[in-house]
């Protein structure tokens, strides 16, 4: 069995400049795959704002939220503990096997449930597309082919093949990109051109495999399944479950509710400043997901060191992220005509809270990680089911009262009331109290 977190004695922690040191570099490292999915996602975005006409832009958020909800298990979930568990295991041995073979399974049973969502109801899932039920086969193929992508590539980044990441990181950010463009340029319609992107992007499996092999990550696998790493990687699952039903479905269903309560069109505006503020929140969380995580979890054993690392990157993100975030805001009149076309100008209003709801977000999930990294189920769900009940309510309140700007304002303030709970309850554990 691997230690509980307080099971081994604590050493030392480092100093905080040496912290930071380590945190910085991996970043650094990890920018070249940042800035490539960063520009992919720009360029994606601007082609369905020039060319797909009005909706464009909304129908391809609709198209990676419903992405997102089929993938959030394996991605949040399984791969999550696999990074975890496979982190300190020598590749090849039995254990490694065992753990290997789980997250494989666990994936297959994911789509699965996939599969049976779509044949069940096909309408609320993808009615918005209008396609048939050889767009659906297509889509399934591609999420198959992407959950392999992400399992292989959670594989390299236990094993700490940075570059490989990297590698891997920048054909998948290009490959869709191109796709759509061509598809568009073809004559092809925005949900053509959308499964377009999600093949393309599944297409990396190929050159994933072959890295991962060559480095000697994909042992064969034999025997039955391990029981004791199922349960393990389950309750990641049941974590990522959370993410899926009290995050993604939201976001799924607040989409829908705008589009059905101002239309395609103005529901364009704010899906600009949350496409921008997904982009930027894409870039955090791969550097969060491939710097902070790893180590935050390998360091579960040795809680001051853990409790040094998340002061440190507290200390250094939150008046960076202001900063950034400010930038942004000084920017605004001409950064949505950049990012997307002239007439996405009119949704500046919609900025300032979605800002301030994102440096919120971003330094509540600092703390959050924690959740995550001690595999501390019960507590992880029911935070993410509170905080979804109260963005719920808060949308009730603000949506009828503000329009569209209903929306950012319920984000902020469901973020400043989640940062204010984290700080007191992770007080003894960060060192404050």
């Amino acid at each position: 069995m691997l230690p509980t977190p307080d099971s081994v004695p604590n050493s030392h922690p480092e100093p905080r400049a040496a912290v930071l040191g380590r945190f910085l570099r991996g970043s650094l490292g990890s920018g070249v795959a940042v800035g490539a999915r960063t520009a992919g996602a720009l360029v994606l975005g601007k082609l369905l704002a020039v060319y797909g006409g009005p909706g464009g832009l909304t129908m391809l958020a609709h198209f990676q939220n419903l992405m997102a909800l089929f993938t959030t298990l394996p991605n949040d979930g399984v791969h999550v503990g696999l990074v975890k568990y496979l982190a300190p295991l020598q590749p090849g041995s039995g254990r490694y096997r065992a753990w290997l073979g789980a997250g494989v399974l666990l994936n297959l049973a994911a789509l699965g449930v996939a599969a049976l969502a779509l044949l069940l109801v096909p309408g609320p899932l993808v009615g918005v597309f209008g396609r048939g039920a050889g767009w659906v086969a297509a889509l399934l193929l591609g999420l198959g082919l992407l959950t392999g992508h992400a399992l292989v590539v959670s594989v390299l980044l236990a094993a700490g093949r940075l570059r490989a990441y990297v590698g891997l990181t920048v054909l998948l950010s290009l490959l869709g990109p191109v796709a759509v463009g061509l598809t568009l340029r073809a004559g092809g319609t925005v949900s053509t051109a959308l499964l377009a992107y999600l093949l393309a992007q599944g297409a990396t499996l190929g050159p994933a495999l072959v890295v991962a092999r060559r480095a000697g990550l994909l042992p064969g696998l034999r025997g039955r399944a391990s029981q004791p790493g199922l349960r393990a990687l389950g309750r990641f699952l049941l974590m990522a479950l959370s993410v899926l039903l009290f995050s993604k479905a939201v976001d799924f269903s607040l989409r829908e509710v705008l589009i059905w309560r101002f239309g395609l069109g103005p529901t364009d505006l704010w899906q600009a400043v949350a496409k921008l503020s997904d982009n930027y929140t894409m870039v955090f969380s791969a550097l969060m997901s491939s710097v902070y995580y790893p180590r935050l979890a390998a360091l579960s054993s040795r809680p001051a060191e853990r409790a040094q690392l998340v002061r440190a990157v507290l200390a250094l993100l939150a008046p960076g992220l202001a900063v950034g975030l400010g930038g942004l805001w000084l920017l605004r009149e001409g950064l949505l005509s950049l990012l997307f076309e002239a007439r996405f100008a009119q949704a500046t209003f919609l900025l300032a809270p979605q800002l301030a709801a994102d440096w919120l977000k971003f330094l509540t999930w600092v703390l959050l990680f924690l959740l995550t990294a001690q595999a501390r189920v019960g507590r992880y769900v029911a935070v993410q089911a509170a905080s979804a009940l109260l963005l719920a309510l808060l949308l009730a309140l603000l949506l009828p009262r503000y329009g569209l700007l209903g929306a950012p304002l319920a984000q902020a303030v469901r973020y400043g009331l989640l940062l204010g709970w984290c700080l007191w309850y992770f007080r003894r554990q960060v060192g404050w109290a």
